[in-house]
Parts: C-alpha cells; sequence; structure tokens
C-alpha cells in the first residue's frame, strides 16, 4: 500500500513510511481514560500523511526513521487524512 492508496475510513493492512517530522507530544483525558498523543509527518515516493502516535509510540518514532504501520487505519481530521495503529494494529521503527 503506498501513501495514495489512502482512503478515509479505510484499513491500512501494510504499509512503508520514512518519518520526516515529528509534533509535540500533549496529554488528552477522555472517558477511555487518559493518555498522550502526537502527529508526525509521514511520506512514501507518491505522497504525504499524518501519522497518529499513541503514548510509547512518541518515544519511539524520530525524524529520519524508516516504519511500517500494519493493521491501521485512515481517518480523516481537520480535513486531513491520518493513518493510526489504533489499538489492534502495530508500528514497527526499520531502521534510523
Amino acid at each position: 500500500m503506498k501513501v495514495s492508496d489512502l482512503k478515509p475510513n479505510a484499513a491500512v493492512d501494510k504499509i512503508e513510511l520514512d518519518v520526516e517530522e515529528v509534533g509535540e507530544a500533549r496529554s488528552f483525558s477522555s472517558y477511555k481514560g487518559n493518555g498522550n498523543v502526537a502527529t508526525a509527518t509521514v511520506k512514501d515516493e507518491t505522497g504525504t500523511a499524518t501519522l497518529t502516535l499513541w503514548n510509547e509510540q512518541i518515544d519511539q518514532v524520530h525524524s529520519g526513521d524508516k516504519i511500517v504501520v500494519e493493521n491501521g487505519f485512515v481517518k480523516t481530521f481537520q480535513g486531513k487524512l491520518q493513518i493510526t495503529t489504533g489499538r489492534q494494529g502495530k508500528l514497527t521503527v526499520q531502521s534510523k
């Protein structure tokens, strides 16, 4: 799968991405509990997208990393496509 294939509310079986930039983490509270969230700008040869990073993922991912997202999904937030692992997905850092 490539960035150009991403569609709102679609599953992401597996996508390989380069991390351009990781934003500042911020705390949140919801009915599901408390945690931290950050966004990262990611790309491949077909385009750029936003990746949502949750809790421990924030410290694992850095600018310049190559990552793989498996079993994630795409949502729309503030008019932009965002990739997220959700509860069932997996994010792996391949190399720095």
